[in-house]
């Protein structure tokens, strides 16, 4: 389009030479062409019409170009969301496998979405739309959502999900390793165990601090503390994370709660008997996780034991 405007279609040059005759008359067009003033002004405007016509169908491929991508964009969304779940479980097997090796990282990995898929689930049972899991190396994976539930009753449905399906897949690899023998996944049974026990110290953010939110808040404070004291006994900057973000939200839920309001009269409003089958969940998770530890507990080289872990 910019050959074309950039020709001169003027005519004043094609016209051929007229002899010479008396002098023209005042007001008479010198070059001999007395239309040649008439098209030079309709060529100009066929011009301007084709460069405006031009620069329309420019702009108008511009925008068709730009809702496409937009379109695509859209589209792509949920392979994104599927890219940012296995992108960063990748880098976690990568960073565990360090200490591990591929094999008992990649199985870590595994048992760590298990686990909150058993969130995810749940949260979708409660009409809750939830993300996909993201992966942190070494403080485990994540998940997102507008809110845990209407009340603390649906939230501890939603904070014990978790550590259900996270020791019913440890569970699994337990019989497995049963079956074939195979030390390795005997071990990551005692680790899947352990993470899913970990995570019912009732303390929030943790699953048990989601569960005492049903049962009884005050008790948050209890699993603070001893959260205070695993650091204190294994200093550790991992725990360290956990033990400043688990002060932080206990605070700001303990305070919200101290309001007394309404509102949060009836989200912490729970029937004693919710109360105790949350409670008969949370305890009897916890004694089979120990004692699914205690089954699996195996040496590994140079006689280390996986307790330390």
């Amino acid at each position: 389009m910019e050959a074309m405007d950039g020709h001169d279609l003027s005519l004043a040059g094609a016209t051929p030479a007229l002899p010479e005759g008396p002098p023209a008359p005042p007001g008479s067009h010198s070059d001999g062409t007395p239309f040649a003033e008439r098209s030079r002004p309709g060529i100009a405007a066929r011009n301007l019409r084709k460069r405006v016509g031009s620069a329309l169908a420019a702009a108008g491929a511009l925008v068709a170009k730009f809702f496409a991508v937009i379109k695509g964009a859209v589209l792509l969304l949920p392979k994104l969301k599927l890219l940012t779940t296995s992108g960063t479980a990748l880098v976690s097997v990568a960073a565990y496998s360090l200490f591990w090796g591929w094999t008992f990282a990649a199985g870590f990995v595994v048992l760590l979405f298990l686990h909150e898929i058993g969130h995810v689930i749940q949260l979708r049972r409660e009409g809750i739309k939830a993300s996909a899991p993201m992966f942190i190396p070494f403080l485990g994976a994540v998940i997102t959502a507008k809110s845990l539930g209407r009340n603390a009753l649906a939230e501890a449905r939603v904070g014990l999900a978790g550590p259900i399906l996270g020791s019913l897949a440890a569970a699994a690899v337990w019989v497995v390793a049963e079956l074939t023998g195979s030390s390795l996944l005997l071990a990551l049974a005692y680790v899947g165990f352990l993470i899913n026990l970990f995570n019912l110290l009732p303390v929030v953010p943790l699953d048990g601090g989601r569960a005492m939110a049903a049962m009884a808040p005050a008790m948050w404070f209890l699993g603070f503390a001893a959260l205070v004291a695993m650091l204190l006994v294994f200093p550790n900057p991992i725990l360290l994370i956990i033990v400043i973000f688990g002060g932080l939200e206990t605070w700001r839920r303990w305070r919200m709660r101290k309001t007394r309001s309404l509102e949060q009269a009836a989200y912490y409003r729970v029937s004693p008997r919710n109360r105790l089958l949350v409670g008969a969940t949370y305890v009897a998770l916890i004694l089979a996780l120990v004692l699914g530890m205690h089954e699996t507990h195996v040496l590994y080289a140079a006689g280390h034991s996986f307790r330390s872990i």
